[in-house]
């Protein structure tokens, strides 16, 4: 089954300690969680490694984040949106099936 929310798509938060803030999907991490740009940013403590030449100290790392609390933008409307599929018939290989916006029925624009 094709997943509603794929890479590259603009998403908005809609629950947690993020919520409101909007991003990209960066990618999957498994079949529930995703990693979206700016959003779930955590400070995350690193040992030094001599021998990859790294240095130790503290970072800001991006975590994944659970699909159900993120929903994908749509642009016409400004607001979060749900994800319908339906059936394309005008491609050249025959059916195909597309990611449309629930509020107007458009299709989503593949990143």
């Amino acid at each position: 089954m094709s997943s509603k929310i794929r890479k590259g798509d603009e998403v908005i938060v809609l629950a947690g300690r993020d919520k409101g803030k909007r991003g990209v999907v960066l990618s999957r991490k498994d079949e529930n969680h995703l990693v979206v740009e700016g959003v779930n940013v955590v400070k995350k403590h690193v040992r030094p490694n001599p021998m990859k030449g790294e240095v130790g100290g503290i970072v800001n790392k991006t975590m994944a984040i659970h699909q159900s609390n993120v929903a994908i933008y749509n642009p016409a409307t400004g607001k979060a949106d749900r994800v319908g599929f339906n059936v394309d018939l005008t491609a050249d290989k025959g059916q195909r099936r597309v990611r449309v916006f629930r509020s107007s029925g458009e299709v989503i624009k593949v990143a």
